[in-house]
């Protein structure tokens, strides 16, 4: 996508592909610590989660009996929800009885029962206390299934295929291991493959805190994640669960030991010997970690000292940047079909704003979706005055965006955006249906400059968009660059590319022919698309040359690529590509004029 024509083509939206933020960090795949088919499981009775018990009896006369291990918040395994009930409507007819069990200690059998009613479970689902059923099978985390015959010996264990997995979404699976399974105990053939590795969230389990530990919630953790976390994982936000309270967090001990010390989370993907250059770094430091790793291994204590800080942050309701001085909202809602149309759903324009009254300036800019589950991004514009149609320029009129991984547009006093008297304000949405129909209502909210700024920030866009990957190319390399032709602040960088997307870097030659990479990411993620914002602007002399190098990954080897056989060109759609540097600045001499 391109500034004008989309800042940000992100391919999951959090709750569709904007999820995958988490599938990245909660993705981890391991294989059963002990494979159990062949193992029998003693009958089990557990509590229904809506109320009433379960007992063995109801599926004794089977053929086979599925046993999912769910979570509430864990969004590998909510995707697979939709999948796991359109195989229960093809198999049971056929004798094999489902159900779903939920061992996580801090998920109530409310929620559990609230949840399944969300995602309209249709089999039974259980709540499994002190994770009894889950320790005798030997489940570690959610959803791993498991495939038992009407004896209860274990058939299968493992994951449902491998659709969704570290930071990936394939459109179709490579492997269907449950249905397989299935099929071949109904066909009285062995199961071909026993056991294979899970993606997914750790699931909860019980633990006791030790007495006199030194590590407590209040005083040590709760800045930690106040600082690195909360942001996100908070209602209303991107982060699939909360961590605002030690109830919150308590629960997830073992997945933030797992995420932090695999360094998935925070998320951060630019080269660490650049640390200390840019403001938003998301970057836990070593001693945090390890206070993080003291409190898990000492079983998660509350502590005594209940910091009042430690449990209600300062969080304006439904905006990052604070409370807006105004919302523009779309005008009308937007029907999102339920299933995706073979070419995707077109961009959708929405004006919000078809003639502003006076000259604003705009200090901060956040875009909000109305449906997290099927935005794909936001981009939002302002068409100049006189101008006939939409941005066409790649960066032309950009304002903001949404899109995992970035955050509001919020700029230092004495720099703003301008609104011009007369222009146009629009959205530019892509949408991802997910399988259930719903109306979206976007919305930007906006704070503006007490005064007008001393620096207007400008956006360029350094591109290329006549490369054509090969197929199976595993380290293709496209590159552009751009010539500032007046002397400019650098304020900030942000690459973007698709699924094919591997790495991506900035490279500053002076006129004098100095070089200087500004900005390295060696594991670009397409899931966090990030705006890297300098500590420090960085003064360009006329003249200078900015050079854009990216590699694309074609090859099987990459589980996002769509098509490892397509030969690539440039497209708005996630299966194209797209090869953007964009650049945030301002003109020193202070000169609104455009000088791309």
């Amino acid at each position: 996508m391109v500034r004008s024509k989309s800042r940000w083509c992100v391919v999951l939206c959090l709750v569709a592909w904007v999820v995958l933020p988490w599938l990245s960090s909660q993705g981890q795949e391991v294989q059963p610590k002990t494979p159990p088919p062949g193992k029998i499981v003693a009958p089990f009775q557990l509590d229904r989660a809506e109320g009433g018990s379960w007992s063995w009896d109801e599926c004794a006369k089977s053929k086979a009996v599925v046993v999912l291990f769910i979570g509430v918040s864990c969004p590998i395994n909510n995707n697979y929800l939709p999948k796991l009930a359109a195989l229960y409507r093809e198999y049971s007819p056929k004798g094999v009885y489902f159900l779903a069990i939920n061992a996580n200690k801090h998920e109530s059998p409310a929620i559990v029962a609230k949840h399944a009613k969300e995602y309209q479970i249709p089999f039974p689902v259980l709540k499994d206390v002190n994770n009894v059923v889950a320790d005798r099978m030997g489940a570690q985390r959610t959803p791993e299934v498991f495939l038992l015959d009407s004896q209860g010996t274990i058939l299968y264990q493992g994951r449902i295929d491998d659709q969704f997995g570290i930071g990936y979404k394939r459109t179709k699976p490579l492997r269907q291991d449950l249905v397989e399974a299935m099929e071949d105990h109904l066909a009285g053939r062995p199961i071909r493959q026993a056991s294979t590795p899970v993606a997914g969230c750790l699931i909860a389990r019980v633990t006791q805190p030790k007495e006199n530990a030194t590590v407590g919630y209040h005083s040590h953790v709760a800045p930690i994640l106040q600082k690195h976390c909360q942001w996100c994982h908070r209602p209303g936000e991107i982060g699939p669960m909360s961590l605002l309270t030690f109830k919150d967090a308590v629960g997830w001990g073992d997945s933030i030991r797992e995420v932090v010390t695999e360094r998935r989370m925070p998320p951060w993907h630019a080269d660490v010997s650049q640390l200390g250059r840019f403001r938003n770094e998301r970057w836990m430091t070593d001693q945090e970690m390890q206070t993080l790793l003291s409190w898990i291994d000492a079983g998660c204590p509350e502590g005594t000292t209940r910091s009042t800080s430690s449990e209600k942050p300062s969080f304006v309701e439904g905006w990052r940047m604070g409370q807006p001085d105004k919302i523009y909202a779309m005008q009308s809602p937007f029907k999102v079909p339920a299933e995706m149309p073979e070419r995707g759903v077109p961009y959708q324009y929405m004006v919000l704003e078809r003639r502003v009254t006076e000259d604003l300036w705009v200090q901060a800019m956040e875009a909000r979706p109305g449906q997290r589950a099927v935005v794909h991004h936001i981009i939002a514009y302002v068409r100049q005055p006189g101008q006939r149609d939409r941005n066409e320029g790649i960066g032309d009129g950009f304002l903001c965006s949404y899109v995992p991984g970035d955050e509001p547009a919020i700029f230092p006093p004495g720099f703003g955006k301008k609104l011009p008297k007369g222009s146009v304000l629009f959205l530019q949405m892509h949408y991802t249906p997910n399988g259930v129909a719903c109306e979206d209502l976007s919305s930007l909210g906006v704070i503006f400059c007490k005064e007008p700024p001393k620096h207007e920030i400008k956006t360029r866009s350094i591109h290329n968009t006549r490369f054509v990957i090969p197929p199976g190319a595993a380290h293709h390399q496209v590159t552009a660059a751009t010539v500032f032709q007046k002397e400019v602040m650098l304020l900030s960088l942000s690459p973007h590319m698709h699924l094919r997307g591997k790495d991506f870097e900035y490279t500053i030659v002076y006129p004098d022919g100095r070089r200087k990479v500004v900005l390295s990411v060696p594991r670009y993620d397409f899931n966090w698309q990030t705006n890297y914002i300098l500590k420090e602007p960085l003064r360009l002399p006329k003249g200078t040359k900015i050079e854009c190098v990216a590699h694309f990954d074609n090859s099987e080897n990459n589980p996002n690529n769509p098509n490892p056989k397509a030969r690539v060109r440039w497209g708005d759609q996630t299966w194209e590509e797209m090869m953007i540097g964009f650049v945030d600045y301002y003109v020193v001499d202070g000169s609104n004029d455009d000088d791309d």
